[in-house]
C-alpha cells in the first residue's frame, strides 16, 4: 500500500533501482493492501450509508493524491465508527506520505489493535521505522509478518535490512540468501549479501554473491558505486576514489555516488572536496538526512559554524533521531561557549542512543565547564567504561556507523 504508493511518485535514477528493491520490486505492497482489504468494513458489517459513503470517498481521494480531503473524511468515519481498523490505517498511511511518522505510528498502533491479524498493518508500522533508520525497531513487526506470510518476499528483503543495518550479519544471511532465485540480477541485493556473509565468516554464501555481482555488474556506474563503497567500508580510501570517479565520470547524476565520494575525501580530511560533493548529491537527493549531516561535519572542521548548524538542524528536521546531528551542534555551543545549550543538545541525544561514548565524554566536558564537577566526573567515567566495553567495530566513525543511504532512501 504505503510502499507502492511511494514508489508511483518518482521514476529513473539509480535510487529507484534500489528501491524496487526495499519496497516495490515484489508486485507492489500487496500484504499491505490487505491492511484496508481485510479491515472491519470487508467483514459483513453493516454500516450507515453516509459513514460508508465516506469511507469510499475517503480511499478516492487518497489514491488520486488528495490527502487533506481524504484526512477529513477518515477522521469523520473515525468519529462515527471508532472501531473501524482500515479508517485508522489509511490515517496511518496519509501521515506516511507527509512524512509524519510520529503521527503515523500511533494511528496504524491503533489499527494494529483493532486488527492484530492483518499482516499489512505491521507491515507499515516496520515501513515507520524504517524509514526513520530506527532499524531495531522496526524487526519485530516485519518478523512477524514473514511469520504469518512467508512467502512475503517483500517483509524478507526488508528484515534482512534491518539485520543488515544493526549488525547482525548471520541473521540477514538466513533471511536473504532464501531470495536468490528472485533478487540475484539485483545490484544492490548482491551487495548486502555479500557483505553479511562476509561479516558472518559464509565464505561460500559471499563468494556466491560477489562473483555474481561482478558478472552481471559490468562496468555500469551502478556497480563501480557499489565497489567504491565496499572499499569504504574496508577503509581502502584510495581504490574507493578510483571507483567512486569512475561511477560519476560515467553518469554524474548518478544518486549517492557524490555522497560516497564525499565520505572518502572526509575520511581523508580533504574538506572543501568533501564539502563540493555532499552539495552535489544534495542537488540530486534533497530530502537525505545524511547528506545534510555530513556536510554540517564537514563545515565544522573549517570552523564554519553558521553553515555547520544550518545543516545539522536540516538533517534534524529529516531525521529527529540522528544523534550525530545532535552531537555536532553540542560541539558548535560548547565551542561557542553556549554550555546550557550544549547540555540540552546531548541530552537529546542520550536519550536516543544512550551508549555513546562520544556523546558521554562531551557531556562531561561541558560539566565541567558549568562547574558541574561531580556529574562531569561521572560522564567521564561512564565514557571510558563504554569506550572500553564495545571494542567498536574499525568501519565505525566517531560518533555513529557509516550510514548507507544509498539503501535506505524512499522518494517523496
Amino acid at each position: 500500500m504505503e510502499a507502492q504508493l511511494w514508489m508511483m511518485q518518482r521514476s529513473h535514477s539509480f535510487a529507484l533501482v534500489l528501491l524496487w528493491l526495499v519496497f516495490g520490486f515484489f508486485g507492489g505492497a500487496k500484504a499491505a493492501q490487505t491492511a484496508i482489504d481485510s479491515s472491519p468494513r470487508h467483514s459483513g458489517v453493516t454500516h450507515p450509508a453516509d459513514v460508508q459513503q465516506l469511507f469510499v470517498a475517503g480511499e478516492a481521494a487518497l489514491r488520486s493524491g488528495d490527502l487533506t480531503t481524504a484526512e477529513h473524511d477518515f477522521r469523520e468515519v473515525v468519529a462515527e465508527k471508532p472501531q473501524l481498523a482500515g479508517a485508522y490505517a489509511n490515517l496511518g498511511v496519509i501521515a506516511m506520505r507527509r512524512r509524519q511518522w510520529s503521527q503515523a505510528l500511533p494511528l496504524l498502533r491503533r489499527a494494529e489493535q483493532l486488527a492484530p491479524a492483518v499482516a499489512g498493518i505491521r507491515l507499515n508500522i516496520g515501513l515507520v521505522y524504517f524509514r526513520q533508520n530506527n532499524f531495531k525497531q522496526a524487526i519485530a513487526p516485519f518478523a512477524s509478518v514473514l511469520k504469518d506470510q512467508p512467502a512475503s518476499s517483500q517483509a524478507r528483503y526488508l528484515l534482512g535490512l534491518c539485520y543488515f543495518f544493526t549488525d547482525s550479519p548471520g541473521d540477514a544471511v538466513d533471511t536473504l540468501d532464501p531470495l536468490w532465485d528472485e533478487q540475484s540480477a539485483q545490484l544492490s541485493y548482491l551487495y548486502v549479501l555479500g557483505n553479511a556473509a562476509g561479516e558472518a565468516n559464509r565464505k561460500d554464501i559471499e563468494q556466491k554473491a560477489l562473483t555474481q555481482l561482478i558478472a552481471i555488474g559490468g562496468n555500469s556506474p551502478e556497480f563501480h558505486l557499489f565497489m567504491g563503497k565496499a572499499h569504504l567500508n574496508r577503509e581502502e580510501y584510495d581504490q574507493a576514489v578510483t571507483e567512486l570517479k569512475k561511477a560519476v565520470e560515467m553518469k554524474p547524476d548518478l544518486p549517492f555516488a557524490h555522497f560516497n565520494l564525499g565520505l572518502v575525501y572526509s575520511h581523508n580530511e580533504d574538506y572543501p572536496n568533501a564539502r563540493d560533493e555532499f552539495l552535489k548529491d544534495i542537488a540530486l537527493e534533497p530530502d537525505v538526512a545524511f547528506n545534510y549531516d555530513r556536510l554540517g561535519t564537514v563545515y565544522w572542521h573549517l570552523r564554519e559554524y553558521g553553515p555547520a548548524e544550518q545543516n545539522f538542524r536540516k538533517a534534524l528536521q529529516l531525521d529527529p533521531r540522528l544523534t550525530s546531528s545532535l552531537f555536532g551542534l553540542a560541539q558548535i555551543f560548547n565551542e561557542q561557549g553556549k554550555y546550557a545549550t550544549a547540555l540540552s543538545e546531548l541530552d537529546a541525544a542520550l536519550k536516543i542512543d544512550a551508549s555513546n561514548n562520544s556523546l558521554h565524554y562531551l557531556r562531561g566536558r561541558v560539566l565541567l565547564r558549568l562547574n558541574r564537577k561531580n556529574e562531569a566526573q561521572a560522564e567521564l567515567a561512564a565514557a571510558t567504561r563504554l569506550l572500553q566495553s564495545q571494542r567498536e567495530a574499525r568501519q565505525k566513525e566517531l560518533y555513529g556507523t557509516l550510514p548507507h543511504p544509498e539503501l535506505t532512501n524512499v522518494p517523496q
